[in-house]
């Protein structure tokens, strides 16, 4: 099945069980913001604390905070925000559909990458066990002269984005004959820059109502706070400060579902070190983080790292971790080496000292940051991307059958217990409700009474519940259950009384957490 295709059944199941909602529905929606629903936000809320709590817990020197969305406009201004946070937009006149150039530009470099992968697929197939690669693509002929439009086009574009030309952009689109998705056609207007902030007024008259912006990220109201926390918290450099809040930008949205949005979740931390530190701790923090992703096991391969081809104003280093999605590798966590420039500015623009003394250089400066940031909303479709399978399966007459489950590591899956009754009576309805009752304050359990048996499974596994525990007359005579495991659908007959036990067992994050070590 193609890719593309799998991508629409995850937006349509993602719907159908209770993940995620287009936001304002009835009303005929609104673009690029989603809801998520009842499976989707205890979804949410376990990768927030598989985060929150690798962060926070497992590092003695890192704590939290929680800032407004609402912040005094100077910032934004010392930030860099008012000024430099645009994107370089082109319009298609026959669409009136508006596009990222730099977007248009990278799927075209992703276009020369893929039949560069076509070929060595190619090959491997019909060379099998002996083909070498490496020297495949070195003096393959086809392979060669995508890898020569790659890198010209590559060179161009990096360019481009550092000398921020922008007619420069709008010429390299035209060259290179990339044509709008909608229309189809060439016709182009002129690149031009597009600040993405949300902007409002607060005050109770137009006269006196001040300026104000809905936050773009959450890394400004942990710079403003640093010396707060670090004072009240007696904090030494190195330490970090961790935030997890919303964050707003008026996107020109891709098509790809809750990958970009106007209104989204950070997950950030900023680590504070002394300066001259900060490349040696942005090494660390990388190798740090990519061990986080994998270790949810969906494969290292599907993981890299991607050098940014233009930093940012603020940093000296950038390099994002990206996964394969349906739609090509793309980025889920960003990690930066700041500099000292937020921290330069705010104290320039406030004109407060914000330095941290330094007792063991017996000096004051201003710190520099090391930045780890994830969007929690990008996150939840990788990780749905990831556990989404179709599996066919021998029905007992000998037919077909297939199933759809979400293989989520078991500690983030919304439900991690399905109890059910074998029929609705004869007492096992209420003893299903007994054996919740004791295990709902340790697990999110549910009830589930309804259809056959069969179809009963088959919805848990398509919520990706790991554990389901069915009630029947057994049950009343000696205290067992039968326990089915949603990966490979094996059955046992346990005892009620270790059923806690058995599930805490994998449902616990502690199994997460020993991989980080």
């Amino acid at each position: 099945m193609a890719q593309e295709d799998i991508f629409k059944k995850l937006i349509a199941h993602c719907k159908e069980y209770g993940f995620v909602f287009q936001s304002s529905e009835i009303y005929d929606g609104l673009g690029a913001v989603y809801d998520y629903g009842q499976n989707g936000v205890e979804l949410k809320n376990n990768i927030k604390k598989y985060w929150w709590d690798s962060m926070v817990m497992l590092h003695e020197n890192v704590v939290g905070l929680d800032s407004a969305i609402f912040m005094h406009p100077t910032i934004w201004k010392a930030s860099g925000h008012v000024d430099a946070f645009n994107d370089p937009l082109i319009d298609n006149k026959d669409s009136k559909k508006r596009y990222r150039a730099d977007v248009l530009i990278e799927e075209q470099l992703a276009k020369f990458e893929e039949k560069m992968d076509k070929e060595v697929a190619k090959a491997q197939k019909r060379f099998g066990d002996a083909f070498d690669e490496k020297q495949f693509r070195e003096t393959n002929p086809r392979v060669l002269a995508n890898q020569q439009k790659w890198d010209e086009l590559h060179a161009r574009f990096s360019k481009a984005l550092n000398d921020n030309n922008l007619a420069e952009l709008k010429q390299i689109i035209e060259d290179q004959e990339i044509v709008c998705p909608i229309s189809g056609s060439r016709n182009w207007t002129d690149v031009r820059q597009f600040n993405l902030m949300f902007g409002t007024e607060m005050g109770s008259t137009a006269d006196g109502a001040l300026k104000v912006y809905l936050r773009p990220e959450t890394a400004q109201g942990i710079f403003v706070n640093y010396l707060n926390v670090q004072k009240t918290g007696r904090m030494k450099i190195p330490f970090g400060i961790a935030q997890i809040g919303k964050a707003f930008r008026n996107e020109i949205v891709a098509r790809q579902f809750i990958f970009r949005m106007r209104e989204f979740e950070q997950m950030e931390m900023q680590f504070f070190v002394r300066p001259g530190s900060e490349l040696e701790w942005f090494d660390k923090w990388k190798q740090t983080r990519m061990k986080w992703h994998q270790a949810l096991g969906f494969g290292e391969e599907n993981y890299r790292f991607h050098e940014h081809e233009k930093l940012a104003h603020y940093a000296n280093a950038a390099v994002d971790v990206e996964y394969k999605f349906p739609f090509g590798f793309k980025e889920v966590e960003g990690i930066h080496s700041r500099t000292d420039f937020d921290l330069s500015q705010h104290q320039e623009f406030s004109g407060k000292k914000i330095q941290y003394y330094d007792p063991e250089l017996e000096k004051s400066y201003v710190p520099f940051v090391v930045e780890t940031s994830i969007g929690v909303d990008r996150m939840f479709l990788q990780i749905m991307s990831a556990s989404y399978f179709e599996e066919e399966l021998e029905a007992a007459n000998g037919k077909k059958d297939t199933r759809v489950v979400l293989k989520l590591p078991a500690p983030l899956a919304p439900i991690k217990l399905a109890v059910m009754p074998l029929i609705k009576k004869d007492g096992l309805p209420e003893k299903a409700r007994e054996i919740i009752d004791d295990l709902k304050f340790d697990f999110n359990c549910q009830y589930d009474e309804k259809d056959s048996i069969g179809k009963r499974y088959r919805r848990q596994d398509a919520i990706g519940t790991p554990f389901c525990a069915t009630v029947d007359h057994q049950t009343l005579e000696d205290a067992t259950v039968t326990i089915r495991h949603r990966d490979t659908m094996l059955q046992e007959r346990v005892a009620i009384a270790d059923l806690k036990g058995i599930i805490a067992s994998q449902v616990n994050f502690k199994a997460l957490f020993a991989k980080l070590k």
